[in-house]
C-alpha cells in the first residue's frame, strides 16, 4: 500500500497562556473569564491581525497562533505585552492578567482542518512555559531571524531541556520596557512607537458636574476606537486619567508615556448647544498637527457622543497616517511600515492614475521588505479595485480578481480584519455580486463602526440592483459619520451617478460638482459630470468636463465603460445606457 503523504511546512508558531490562570479563576471565575474575553476582542485579536497572524486554536486561557514572519510574531508579542503592562498599572498584583509567550520557527505537520501538530508546535508551547509572566521567550531558530531587526535586549538562557523534547533547545528572553507607567515597544528605530498616542481627559469648560460623565465618555470612547487602527499603540484610559485636572507640558507627557502624539480637547455647553474642540499635537516638538471643532444643537448626549467619536476617530486615522508618512519621508532607511504609510499618503491625495500608481509602488516595496505586512497587501488590493471599478484600465477583470484574491488571503490570516471585509465587499459590488458585497460591508461595519465608507458603498450597491433612488440617503449617512473624509468624493460620485441614471440631471450635476470640488483628480467623476451637463443643455460646460477627465485619464473610452458592466439587473442596464448616451452627447471618445 502507498504511504500516505503528510503535509508539512516551515512556519512561525506563537504560543501564549495566562500566568496563574487557575488561581485567578479560583478567586473570581466569572470576572476573570469576562476580562479575558474582553482582552481578546479589544486587544489581542486586532494586534494579531495587524501583524499578519492566524489563530490556529484557543485552549482555555491559551492560544496557538501561526505567522508567516518571525518579525511579525515578535512584534505582535511585544505589542500585546506592552499594552497589557499599561492596562495592569492600576490593577492589584494578585488580580492582574499577565501573559507568557513562546515563539519558535520550525517544521510543523498541517492537519486537514488547518490545525498544526509536531515538534515545531511543542517547542513553542514549552518555551511559553518557561517565560516569565509578561515575558517573551524565543528559540534560537526564531532569535536568529529577529536579532538584527528588532531593537531590543535579548538574554541568552543557554541550552534548556524542555519537557518531552528530545534535544536541548537554546532559548532567549525578551521583555518590553514598562518604565514611567508606559510600555515602550522596541522597533527597528529608537524613540516612541509608531502611531503611539494618548487621549488626555477632555476639559469640562464651565465645570458643570452633570456634564462630566459626557466629557469622560468622549475620552474613553476615543481611546477604545483609536486602538482599532492597525498598528496603533494607545495608552490605556487609567494611565491617561492620571493627568485629569492637572497642568502639564505636552512634550513632558510624550516623554513620560513614550508616545509620538497627544490628543487633547474640551467640551463646553452653552444654552441648547454643545461645542467640542480637539487638537492633535506632535509630542516630540509640541507642534499642532490638526484641530477640529464640533458645534451642535444639544440632543441625546449618548447619540451625540457616538457621532462625535465616530467623526473624530475616522479623521484621526487619516491624520495620523499622514503624520507617519511625513516622518517616513525623512527616514534614511525606511522599513515596511514606513513605506506603507507613504503609500497611504499617496492614496489619500486622490484616485488619479498617477497617485494610484505611486501608492501601489510603495505598497509593493513594503511587501518586498515584509511579505507578511497585511496592511500593505490590502493597499495593493484597494488600488487594483479602484483602477478596475473606476474604468481606468482595460484589464479590469484581472484587477478585480487580483484584489479579491488578496482580500481572501488576508481574511484567512485575519478573519476579523474590518478593512479586508470591506475591500472584498467593494470588489463584489463591482463585479455583479452586489448582494454579497453588501453583506461583507455590513460585516466590516460590525467590526469597525467608524468605517463610514461602507455606507457610501451601500449606496453604490443599491444603484446596481435597480434601487438608485435609495443611494442618496446612504451617501448622506456616510457624510454624516465622516463629513471631511478623504474618500468622500467617491460617495458623492455614487450619488451623482444614481441621479444621472434616474434622469434627475440637475441633482446629478450638483452631486458631481461637489465631488469634483472635493477632489478634482478622480477621472470618472468628470466624465459623469459631463454627461449630466449634456442632458442639462450645457454643452460647453460638458465639453470642458470631458477635457478635464481626459487630462487625468487619456485612456478612458466609452467602449471601456460599456465593457465594464457592474450588474445584470435590468433597471441598472437601462440607466447605464442613459449614462453612455450622456457621454456621447458630451463628446467623450468612443474608442
Amino acid at each position: 500500500m502507498a504511504e500516505q503523504r503528510v503535509d508539512r511546512r516551515l512556519t512561525t508558531i506563537l504560543a501564549a497562556d495566562v500566568a496563574g490562570y487557575s488561581r485567578l479563576t479560583g478567586v473570581d471565575e466569572e470576572g476573570t473569564v469576562s476580562r479575558l474575553r474582553a482582552l481578546r476582542q479589544e486587544l489581542i485579536d486586532p494586534v494579531i491581525a495587524a501583524n499578519g497572524g492566524r489563530t490556529v486554536k484557543l485552549m482555555g486561557d491559551g492560544r496557538l497562533v501561526e505567522f508567516d514572519s518571525v518579525v511579525g510574531a515578535v512584534r505582535c508579542a511585544i505589542e500585546v505585552q506592552s499594552k497589557m503592562a499599561v492596562r495592569n498599572i492600576d490593577v492589584a498584583p494578585d488580580k492582574r492578567i499577565e501573559f507568557r509567550v513562546g515563539i519558535h520557527l520550525g517544521d510543523v505537520v498541517v492537519e486537514s482542518d488547518g490545525d498544526l501538530m509536531g515538534d515545531g508546535v511543542n517547542i513553542a508551547a514549552r518555551l511559553e512555559g518557561i517565560a516569565d509572566p509578561g515575558g517573551i521567550c524565543l528559540s534560537e531558530d526564531a532569535w536568529r531571524q529577529v536579532r538584527d531587526k528588532v531593537n531590543a535586549v535579548f538574554v541568552d538562557l543557554g541550552d534548556r531541556q524542555l519537557k518531552n523534547i528530545a534535544r536541548p533547545v537554546r532559548a532567549f528572553t525578551l521583555k518590553p520596557r514598562t518604565d514611567a507607567g508606559a510600555a515602550a515597544v522596541p522597533t527597528e528605530k529608537s524613540g516612541p512607537p509608531r502611531l503611539s498616542i494618548v487621549v488626555l481627559p477632555f476639559a469640562n469648560i464651565g465645570g458643570d458636574p452633570e456634564q462630566e460623565y459626557f466629557v469622560d465618555g468622549v475620552t474613553e470612547s476615543l481611546t477604545t476606537d483609536l486602538s482599532r487602527i492597525a498598528g496603533s499603540f494607545v495608552i490605556a484610559r487609567n494611565t491617561a486619567f492620571t493627568y485629569k485636572g492637572k497642568s502639564f507640558d505636552v512634550k513632558q507627557v510624550g516623554r513620560e508615556l513614550n508616545v509620538r502624539y497627544v490628543l487633547e480637547g474640551s467640551v463646553q455647553r452653552g444654552g441648547n448647544r454643545m461645542r467640542v474642540n480637539v487638537q492633535l499635537i506632535d509630542a516630540e516638538t509640541g507642534n499642532h498637527l490638526w484641530a477640529e471643532r464640533f458645534d451642535k444643537p444639544l440632543a441625546d448626549l449618548f447619540d451625540m457622543q457616538d457621532e462625535i467619536v465616530a467623526r473624530l476617530a475616522r479623521q484621526l486615522d487619516a491624520e495620523l497616517a499622514a503624520a507617519e508618512a511625513r516622518r517616513a519621508e525623512r527616514a534614511p532607511n525606511p522599513d515596511s511600515m514606513d513605506l506603507y504609510f507613504q503609500g497611504t499618503a499617496c492614496w489619500h491625495k486622490g484616485a488619479s492614475p498617477e497617485y494610484l500608481s505611486q501608492a501601489r509602488g510603495y505598497f509593493e516595496r513594503a511587501l518586498a521588505r515584509d511579505p507578511g505586512n497585511i496592511e500593505a497587501m490590502l493597499g495593493v488590493a484597494w488600488v487594483d479595485r479602484v483602477v478596475g471599478a473606476a474604468f481606468m484600465a482595460d484589464d479590469r477583470v484581472h484587477r478585480l480578481a487580483a484584489a479579491e484574491a488578496i482580500a481572501n488571503k488576508t481574511l484567512s490570516l485575519a478573519p476579523n480584519h474590518a478593512f479586508a471585509h470591506f475591500v472584498l465587499g467593494c470588489v463584489q459590488i463591482g463585479s455583479r455580486r452586489a448582494a454579497q458585497g453588501i453583506a461583507q460591508c455590513e460585516r466590516a461595519l460590525a467590526l469597525d463602526r467608524n468605517l463610514a465608507a461602507a455606507h457610501g458603498y451601500f449606496g453604490l450597491a443599491k444603484f446596481l440592483i435597480g434601487r438608485g433612488e435609495e443611494t442618496e440617503n446612504h451617501v448622506r449617512d456616510a457624510l454624516r459619520l465622516s463629513p471631511r473624509d478623504t474618500t468622500a468624493y467617491f460617495w458623492m460620485t455614487f450619488a451623482g451617478v444614481a441621479k444621472l441614471g434616474l434622469g434627475a440631471d440637475e441633482a446629478a450635476v450638483a452631486w458631481l460638482r461637489h465631488s469634483v470640488e472635493t477632489n478634482s483628480i478622480f477621472p470618472i467623476a468628470h466624465f459623469n459630470l459631463a454627461a449630466a451637463l449634456a442632458y442639462s443643455d450645457r454643452s460647453a460646460e460638458a465639453r470642458e468636463a470631458v477635457a478635464a477627465g481626459r487630462a487625468l485619464d487619456p485612456t478612458f473610452t466609452i467602449a471601456r465603460y460599456r465593457a465594464g458592466q457592474l450588474s445584470d439587473h435590468p433597471t441598472y442596464l437601462t440607466q447605464r445606457d442613459r449614462i453612455i448616451d450622456g457621454y456621447r452627447k458630451a463628446g467623450a471618445p468612443e474608442q
